[in-house]
């Protein structure tokens, strides 16, 4: 164990175990997590490359609510270690340093300068060069994953077998290998009986929580009819994190992305109303007007900007979900949701209260939501809101999609998991 320049202890071991660190290191590159190109300052929301805000940070008008409205449901702290420091400042942006219920004891991103940020910015008092080398530490009780996609199953599949609850960023599986990862993730929840959890923002949604609740209270019957929509111009292009070099440049995992292999913002519309499964879909896709879709070595061999997909849901209903990088002027995440009877206004369908210091934040004020029942589901021994049957559900249904898309409109079976 270390001083780094920081003056905060930076834990280090020499003993021939493999970390991401040492792969990055072979480049010669200098390793960072997710994130987009560029910084933004402290109290600044980052912003794309044409200077706009991304979509989520824009500034949320708070809930009023009472000092007495939160109560504790236990007086242990949760000992987190948090991963990833990009531009989109994930490890810091969901409140576990103002939780009441937690201590967060480790941060780790592999650009040293990155990982000292993310240090300060939570109170940790210590770092690790990588999640790997993080997720050994003993005295964690959980881990909360705001990586790079591609990683995400595979840091919470080892955080689970080294008995850590987790929170994941979305999406939960990823790419080419997302059905071999969900069921590898599956097996490793079941077995290792540890939380797991999906920061599925659009859930917290206000007008997404009301429907929930309107839903589970029996209020709307069966769901006939829902949509969920994610636009976001331009995610094709951002610059991400590389894995062949270690940096956040323009060649990174978004290059050329499919839209639906990030499907979880639109497809909780859904999802996170019924508890409910997608159980076929049949998807399209329009190729991209951005030039770098159609290069020769496009990593991904994707041509679509934009995928749109027509789903069955388990209870008998129909589903649109599409996520877009191309539009212009359409923006953000935004659904609808149509059962077998009105919506009932005497039903309040407000979202939880939070405790003082912890904000709802970004994506529509979901960011201290989705911290709040993460860790109160570890401290009252419950499911968490998006726990890995829905969390592979969301996704699966967006990776199918893309599978059909490329199959011009297939119908395909969904994989499922309860």
């Amino acid at each position: 164990m270390k001083e780094n320049f920081n003056g905060r202890e930076e834990v280090t071991k020499d003993d021939g175990s493999f970390s991401r660190r040492r792969f990055l290191n072979g480049f010669g590159g200098s390793g960072i997590f997710a994130g987009m190109m560029g910084a933004a300052g402290a109290d600044e929301p980052p912003r794309d490359q044409r200077g706009k805000v991304i979509p989520g940070f824009e500034k949320t008008k708070q809930e009023p609510r009472v000092v007495t409205d939160w109560h504790p449901v236990s007086e242990r702290k949760i000992k987190v270690g948090i991963a990833g420091y990009g531009l989109c400042k994930f490890g810091a942006a969901f409140y576990y340093q103002n939780h009441p219920n937690v201590e967060v004891v480790a941060a780790t991103d592999l650009d040293p300068q990155r990982c000292a940020a993310l240090a300060k910015a939570v109170g940790a008092k210590k770092t690790y060069p990588s999640c790997e080398e993080m997720i050994q530490d003993q005295s964690l009780e959980a881990i909360y994953i705001a990586t790079d996609a591609p990683s995400h199953a595979r840091l919470a599949i080892m955080a689970l077998e080294h008995d850590k609850h987790v929170c994941s960023a979305v999406p939960a599986v990823f790419g080419f290998q997302a059905v071999d990862e969900a069921e590898r993730l599956f097996r490793a929840v079941q077995q290792s009986g540890m939380k797991y959890m999906m920061n599925e923002t659009s859930t917290f949604h206000a007008d997404l929580y009301a429907k929930r609740v309107q839903y589970q209270s029996g209020a709307l019957g069966k769901i006939i009819y829902s949509e969920g929509e994610y636009w976001h111009d331009g995610v094709g292009v951002l610059g991400s994190y590389n894995p062949k070099n270690g940096r956040i440049d323009e060649f990174g995992w978004r290059r050329a992305l499919p839209p639906m292999w990030y499907p979880t913002h639109a497809t909780a519309y859904y999802v996170s109303v019924t508890g409910g499964r997608f159980t076929e879909v049949s998807g399209l896709g329009t190729e991209s007007a951005y030039p770098v879709y159609r290069e020769a070595e496009n990593q991904y061999e994707n041509l679509f900007g934009t995928e749109i997909a027509m789903l069955k849901t388990k209870e008998g209903g129909i589903s649109r979900m599409g996520v877009s990088w191309d539009m212009k002027d359409a923006h953000g995440e935004q659904g609808r949701v149509y059962g077998q009877k009105s919506h009932d206004q005497k039903i309040d369908g407000s979202r939880p209260p939070l405790p003082m210091g912890v904000e709802g934040g970004g994506h529509g004020g979901s960011h201290g939501q989705l911290t709040n029942d993460f860790i109160e589901s570890i401290l009252l021994d419950r499911p968490p809101i998006v726990d890995i049957g829905d969390a592979l559900n969301m996704t699966l249904s967006g990776v199918i999609a893309h599978q059909s898309a490329l199959k011009g409109g297939e119908w395909m079976r969904i994989p499922q998991y309860d």
